[in-house]
């Protein structure tokens, strides 16, 4: 047989030469992973039911699709000419809030509002919807989770009762955005977009696809109508907002509501903000009057006390333009284990382990057999490296067991060879330390000015930072 020939089949009839097969694959919706068979459990972001079958690109044929052109309504125009008026910010009357969305609502603004169950996020979004009512449009309030009588009384309760705030039960879309088109609101808030879901879709209320589709018709009426839009969230058990993880690059702020329900302390941080900064922090009081802003939230963080206690030590840290003190407070006992612990509570747990490991090798701090526990003072959150010296000290000082010279405050970043580097910001901290009567401060060699009225002492490594432990007497002052 002539191998050049083509082949032929029984009947003498000549076969085509195989095609090749496209054969789909699958994706997944979070984080785009692909794989050749459908799996339950995504094996890259390890998120269950996120894949999906996705046909290659042109079908069949696995040539490229084109899209047609489609005839536009309107030309485009330079950028110099594009009207702003539409993206001014508005300030909601809460200046807390405010200040951590950089101002206030931009118009047809979405924020994602995260947070775990009884934080106080429909309380907080209630009285933000009451103030936007008084002053200014008429505001919607979408529940999707209570009964607009429980709504109502809630509002009554923290005097958000306001003429121009409306209130819908709804958890279908097609319902809001019908209430949305009746009312033209100037601002909606759903709560939570987690329980609407759309009639059209398969699947109940929360699942993937219900989310994205959900968020994407509320998306579309906020920039179609410049509505600010203020969406919550739920968290799921690790802490991250639930639902696919392209609903976070959807909108344009996503702001993260956090405190301990056994304080009554909460703090807002933003973690995405198109028109602001994403390094501010929000400050208020969850009470029965509803939530109050804390301009001035230094007293929460601080343990009232006549004498200084062996284990403590104070340090300013700066969430954004805002420095906030806070107390250091270590406990160092004996272990009855092979392993001791090392519990951390309102402090990075993996920072405080090197800060020990570097207390024990190069501060010659004995630590191996005993039990450390290190903590916060008013349920703040310290996780920024210029808090290293103020644990390297508390515990310093619960290991020997002695106190701290009274109104010490300690900023300074401890490497893991152990010295103390330079920080950003230590001006303001040193300032609001001054602010509040603490009139002496361990920092790092060439901090900057000195507020009047406090002494310094610049360190260059932990044998200088020890040495505070046996009173120190000199120091460099301010020359005001």
């Amino acid at each position: 047989m002539n191998p050049t020939s083509p082949a032929t089949n029984r009947t003498g009839a000549v076969r085509s030469p195989p095609r090749a097969r496209t054969r789909a694959g699958f994706r997944c919706e979070e984080c785009g992973a692909t794989t050749s068979r459908w799996v339950g459990r995504c094996l890259q972001c390890q998120a269950w039911g996120a894949v999906v079958a996705d046909e290659p690109a042109g079908g069949r044929a696995g040539g490229l699709r084109t899209v047609p052109a489609t005839i536009t309504t309107g030309q485009a125009s330079p950028i110099g000419r594009v009207d702003p008026s539409g993206a001014r910010v508005e300030a909601t009357g809460v200046d807390e809030l405010d200040r951590v969305l950089g101002g206030g609502l931009v118009g047809g603004s979405v924020v994602l509002v995260a947070g775990e169950p009884g934080v106080g996020k429909s309380t907080l979004l209630l009285d933000v919807a009451a103030r936007v009512a008084r002053s200014r449009r008429r505001a919607l309030y979408v529940t999707g989770e209570e009964s607009a009588a429980q709504v109502r009384v809630r509002a009554e309760r923290i005097g958000a009762l306001a003429e121009q705030l409306f209130l819908a039960a709804e958890t279908d879309l097609g319902r809001v955005l019908g209430q949305v088109e009746a009312l033209d609101p100037g601002l909606l808030v759903v709560d939570s977009v987690q329980t609407v879901a759309s009639g059209g879709l398969e699947g109940g209320p929360g699942s993937i696809a219900q989310v994205r589709e959900v968020a994407a018709a509320l998306i579309a009426a906020a920039k179609e109508r410049g509505m600010a839009t203020l969406l919550v969230g739920h968290v799921t058990k690790d802490g991250a907002i639930a639902g696919p993880r392209v609903l976070e690059h959807l909108v344009d702020v996503v702001v993260h509501f956090e405190g301990d329900r056994h304080s009554r302390l909460r703090m807002l941080r933003a973690v995405k903000n198109r028109y602001g900064p994403t390094d501010e922090v929000g400050c208020f009081d969850l009470g029965e009057a509803g939530i109050v802003g804390l301009p001035d939230p230094s007293g929460l963080f601080l343990s009232p006390r006549a004498e200084p206690v062996a284990g403590t030590c104070l340090t300013v840290t700066l969430e954004g333009t805002r420095p906030l003190p806070a107390e250091v407070q270590a406990l160092v006992a004996p272990s009855p284990l092979s392993t001791p612990r090392r519990v951390t509570n309102g402090l990075d747990a993996s920072r405080v382990a090197m800060v020990l490991a570097v207390l024990e090798r190069r501060g010659g701090v004995g630590l191996g057999s005993h039990d450390v526990y290190t903590a916060t003072v008013g349920g703040v959150r310290v996780a920024e490296p210029a808090a290293d010296l103020a644990v390297v000290l508390a515990v310093a000082s619960a290991a020997v067991d002695r106190a701290l010279p009274a109104g010490l405050v300690a900023v300074g970043e401890v490497g893991l060879a152990g010295e103390v580097r330079p920080t950003r910001g230590v001006g303001r901290r040193l300032a609001e330390a001054a602010r509040l009567g603490l009139r002496h401060a361990l920092v790092p060699i060439d901090a900057g000015p000195v507020p009047e009225g406090m002494t310094v002492f610049p360190v260059s490594d932990l044998h200088d930072a020890l040495r505070v432990l046996g009173q120190p007497t000199s120091g460099r002052r301010s020359s005001g």
